[in-house]
């Protein structure tokens, strides 16, 4: 029989997802009967409020699972490497938000709007996509299902967030810094484990994460891949160039897709004003089209731009945008528990 209430573990409580994923179990109502905050040592004893109370962080071990039901990872994969097989193997379901296990053939990788059904393959973990790709499925599924889908490019404008706490920080001091005439030291952009840093602040960098041996950075890599593994499709052809932005909160995406048959763009707009979880604001006479602004601290996607190609009859252009702490993270992880406890907790 199917239990009424959870004991949940947040893994990495005090991190930029981490906190949202706890604002979300408690503006969602989730089904509580516990919550448990787990964190690195440096962060144990920090308190963080809930429902009125200060709860204390505790260090990750494996004996921090004994009785969770539903574990959500979002401290690094290095972390979900070492402790989410521990957590499964004291009962729990992890949902995971990190690279460490996407692409297992045995672990579905699930964004609700899209491929809700592979919830009920799970082994034991779950994987949450990039946020990159999280945001760009959620608006093209519903075209593919009309229309086919044969190939994607896409070029990201992404923030910084997306790198975490400490390249928030850096892009705010470095903005100071600039505007007072003050040298800057980059220390964190592109990537904090790469050789070079680069300014962040008034510029656009186009790295995310690591070069791989094709040229392409990880997670241009992971938009390719996880897009093919989502979709159920591996012969969508699928490029992407992931540039790093001075924006807080927001992904921003420009997506050129072409489909099987021809587009009725007026149709495309109803379709996709009809989809689960995406807005759209398309109304180029009233300047009207996602932004990043408006987007920060919404669950939805928002698609304008929304256009036919000017040579090709099947080639349609769009514009995307979402908040890459929610939607792209922590909103996502947070919609898979709840489907997962709804519909296929038997």
């Amino acid at each position: 029989m199917s239990k009424s209430t959870y004991h949940v573990a947040v893994v990495g409580a005090t991190g930029a997802v981490g906190e949202q994923m706890v604002k979300l179990l408690e503006e969602r109502r989730f089904p509580l009967s516990k919550l448990t905050l787990l964190a690195s040592a440096r962060s144990a004893g920090r308190t963080v409020r809930f429902k009125g109370e200060n709860l204390t962080v505790q260090e990750t071990t494996p004996q921090s699972f004994e009785g969770v039901d539903i574990a959500l990872f979002s401290a690094g994969g290095s972390v979900s490497r070492q402790f989410a097989h521990e957590a499964v193997r004291r009962g729990a379901l992890v949902i995971d938000n990190t690279n460490a296990f996407r692409m297992e053939p045995d672990v579905p990788l699930v964004v609700p709007e899209v491929n809700l059904e592979d919830i009920a393959k799970h082994q034991g973990i779950i994987a949450n996509p990039n946020c990159s790709t999280i945001q760009m499925v959620v608006a093209l599924k519903p075209l593919k299902d009309r229309y086919g889908l044969k190939r994607i490019i896409v070029s990201t404008y992404q923030a910084v967030s997306g790198a975490g706490y400490a390249a928030i920080q850096e892009l705010k001091e470095q903005c100071r810094k600039l505007l007072n005439g003050e040298e800057i030291t980059p220390e964190i952009l592109p990537v904090a484990k790469d050789k070079k840093k680069y300014q962040i602040a008034f510029n656009a960098i186009p790295q995310i994460d690591l070069f791989q041996d094709n040229d392409y950075t990880l997670e241009e890599m992971k938009m390719v891949r996880e897009t093919k593994k989502i979709m159920h499709d591996d012969q969508i052809e699928v490029a992407a160039t992931c540039v790093r932005i001075p924006v807080i909160t927001g992904h921003s995406e420009s997506i050129y897709i072409e489909t099987e048959v021809p587009v009725d763009v007026d149709e495309a707009k109803e379709i996709l004003r009809q989809a689960e979880g995406v807005i759209v604001e398309d109304d180029p006479r009233e300047q009207l089209y996602p932004l990043a602004t408006r987007a920060a601290g919404r669950p939805e996607v928002f698609v304008g731009r929304i256009r036919r190609d000017l040579d090709r009859p099947t080639g349609l252009h769009l514009w995307v945008v979402s908040d890459n702490l929610l939607k792209g993270a922590a909103y996502n992880s947070i919609q898979i528990a709840e489907a997962y406890i709804n519909h296929f907790k038997g």
